[in-house]
């Protein structure tokens, strides 16, 4: 069935492949669709929120780390190809780390855009997935420039007078938004509730702006629902095994109340029928 086909997604950092689409890649990787994962910088700016691994030897080294974490992750979700873009963590906004030229947010846009090209043009994904462009609940400057640099290496991977030294042209198909639905948020809170459990979603979730009606693309991915806990868990320096946000709901909860991955289709040189339950629909016959 995935003869040819393979997705490509872009992350800010270390766990974001896991927090994000970890049960879409791994649906899609059994079905012998191939992916790719480019993950821009190295997540060293990334706060231990694991009280179990907030040690010297974990501080002194969170660079390698997170890549060992990051490693463990791929390997579990499926992903055969992972490729580092190449930044430093650029931190949140006003912080040290946000002025240090190395790192994402301050690298020149075009320089960027380049790397993702070479990497769009060696794999030839029909399907790209990347970050929204309505990020105001979490502006980090990482998640921003994500998006900032996608759209246009969606375009310019395909135009063969741009930077043909960076390889054959390839123009993928679709290019989708991932995005955390509030229809999610609603059902984990009423479940939380209704089994006594304190919910981890206050006022603040609810008051974010509702994208649901922007949702083109609905995937039941509940089949898969456990591969995302084990990849968050293998993230441990930033994923604590305790958390009630992402672990007071078991995988057959979750599964039962809401089993999908939910995206907004941004761009498509394919035809396709919206509502869609299939990120490939419209590609090579689905």
């Amino acid at each position: 069935m995935g003869d040819d086909l393979r997705l490509l997604a872009v992350h800010a950092h270390p766990d974001d492949e896991a927090s994000k689409g970890a049960s879409l890649v791994a649906m899609y990787r059994a079905q012998g669709i191939a992916a790719t994962l480019v993950c821009c910088t190295g997540g060293e700016q990334g706060d231990i929120l694991n009280p179990a691994m907030d040690r010297p030897e974990v501080r002194e080294n969170l660079a390698a780390v997170r890549r060992s974490e990051l490693d463990a992750s791929v390997k579990i979700i499926g992903y055969d190809r992972l490729d580092l873009l190449g930044y430093r963590d650029s931190g949140m906004p006003d912080s040290e780390a946000n002025a240090d030229p190395a790192n994402f947010a301050n690298a020149p846009q075009n320089e960027a855009v380049e790397r993702l090209v070479r990497i769009i043009r060696r794999d030839r994904p029909q399907v790209v997935i990347t970050y929204g462009d309505d990020q105001g609940h979490y502006p980090h400057p990482d998640h921003l420039r994500v998006h900032d640099i996608t759209l246009p290496a969606f375009h310019r991977a395909g135009d063969a007078g741009w930077e043909p030294q960076l390889g054959e042209p390839w123009q993928p198909l679709k290019l989708y938004y991932s995005m955390w639905s509030m229809g999610r948020i609603r059902a984990m809170h009423e479940k939380l509730l209704e089994l006594g459990i304190e919910s981890p979603f206050d006022a603040h979730w609810f008051d974010r702006t509702d994208q649901d009606g922007r949702i083109t693309t609905r995937v039941n991915v509940g089949e898969y629902q456990h591969v995302r806990g084990e990849a968050l868990r293998a993230h441990a320096t930033q994923i604590d095994p305790e958390s009630p946000f992402w672990f007071a709901l078991s995988d057959d909860i979750q599964r039962q109340i809401y089993p999908w991955d939910d995206y907004i289709l941004a761009e498509s040189l394919v035809d396709t029928t919206i509502p869609e339950d299939d990120l490939f629909a419209g590609v090579a016959g689905r």
